[in-house]
């Protein structure tokens, strides 16, 4: 596990936010769906590990991005200096990188259990006087990637939009010609099973 990296800065990170705000896209259904109110709640500045890029442990309580799938960490691509990057890292220190620079708030629309459980969350973040949903942040920005559900289909399909964007334009991992695509990787070892 990693702790919080210390790379980006709201001078880093504001360019590439403002491309999200083109690709803005409100709240995925599961957190509109009118349910009991859950509190939403902040991520705090200190005592977060990042565990992927979609990941991460607080007070004892691992979170996961609702519908976005980080590259695996472990794999690997060429970045455009011709050195080797674990594509996993590259996608962790980004989301902790936007984290970190716009303090997301998050609602909680699923768990799952484990050890510790797994609380599915929708977050959104204040960016230039505009909410962003933080799913969209990192698709949009090519640092993370749609969920795929057990029967092949996106698990909010604008997140499936704000990626093949992101791939058109070669943005973040996109730029990549060799990106171990983590949703064909994982088609791949269920398909070995």
């Amino acid at each position: 596990m990693t702790k919080t990296h210390q790379r980006g800065g709201t001078y880093f990170l504001a360019p590439l936010i403002a491309g999200a705000l083109a690709l803005a896209s409100p709240l995925p259904a599961a957190a509109q769906a009118p349910a009991p109110a859950q509190p939403a709640f902040g991520i705090p500045k200190e005592g977060v590990t990042f565990e992927t890029g979609d990941t991460w442990q607080q007070n004892g309580q691992r979170m996961r991005l609702y519908g976005v799938q980080a590259c695996i960490r472990g794999t690997t691509f060429t970045n455009q200096a011709g050195g080797t990057v674990d594509c996993g890292e590259a996608s962790l220190s980004y989301l902790a990188a936007v984290i970190r620079d716009t303090s997301p708030s998050c609602v909680p629309v699923a768990q799952i259990a484990g050890a510790p459980a797994t609380i599915i969350v929708v977050c959104t973040a204040q960016v230039g006087g505009q909410t962003l949903d933080l799913g969209t942040i990192l698709v949009s920005q090519g640092f993370a990637f749609a969920s795929f559900s057990n029967d092949a289909k996106p698990v909010y399909m604008p997140y499936l939009v704000a990626e093949l964007t992101a791939k058109q334009a070669k943005r973040g991992l996109w730029a990549a010609s060799d990106l171990p695509h983590p949703n064909t990787l994982l088609f791949q070892s269920v398909a070995k099973k």
